[in-house]
């Protein structure tokens, strides 16, 4: 696709968490696949992938605002369990299961220096955390923004604001990278310039319908446009 320039001056580069620096196996999609496909036998032009990556897409956002009140409530301990075996059934990453994206480290080295760096993830913080610290990442985000940090999560812009904030710097020149249409979206409602990645969730076209203004394989592919 023919994608949009890069601002003229770029000084701050926010990423996703989950499938954009950390593999997942998006597994409840395929799962909700498999239930749809005798419909798509039915009605062969139905493009069951895309309704099941919007359907879990649909929970998810409900999903993360419900355990942000219980947490915002002080009953996180009681959701815990439950929070992590969700995740495990998702395909989604523990932090001792995770696997980075191909070329994360390489990225993120040749980032820091250039670009000032955040994570901007709908993950608890003590998660997030987690992950960066497994992976000696902490040096290179000053800033995390997670669920606990705001009352709206993405696609409202306010995470991608939160974080242009901490780091100093005017949303117009940051670039939001992540694998979602919830990244996109909210990158574009904050005026950040947004990228979408196909190593995660998301497919091209969803993410060409969000506004994305660059696709890339992977977030490491980045490297060749600033």
């Amino acid at each position: 696709m023919t994608h949009e320039s890069l601002p003229a001056q770029v000084e701050a580069v926010l990423l996703d968490l989950d499938g954009t620096l950390i593999e997942t196996d998006n597994r409840w999609a395929a799962q909700v696949a498999d239930l749809l496909a005798p419909l798509h036998r039915r009605f062969p032009r139905w493009d069951t992938d895309a309704a099941a990556r919007w359907l879990v897409m649909s929970i998810e956002v409900p999903s993360n605002y419900a355990v942000a009140i219980v947490e915002r409530l002080g009953l996180s301990n009681l959701v815990s369990g439950l929070a992590d075996r969700i995740r495990r059934s998702k395909g989604l990453a523990t932090r001792d299961a995770s696997e980075l994206v191909q070329g994360s480290e390489r990225l993120l080295e040749a980032l820091a220096g250039r670009f000032k760096l955040a994570v901007v993830t709908t993950r608890a913080r003590r998660e997030a955390l987690a992950f960066t610290a497994h992976w000696g990442f902490e040096r290179y985000f000053p800033v995390v923004v997670t669920r606990q940090d705001c009352w709206r999560m993405k696609p409202h812009p306010e995470p991608i604001l939160k974080a242009a904030r901490a780091l100093g710097v005017a949303p117009e020149r940051c670039v939001m990278v992540g694998d979602t249409v919830m990244d996109v979206r909210a990158a574009r409602r904050a005026g950040a310039y947004a990228v979408g990645v196909l190593c995660g969730f998301g497919d091209r076209r969803e993410l060409e319908r969000a506004g994305a203004q660059l696709i890339l394989e992977r977030p490491e592919q980045l490297l060749e446009y600033l």
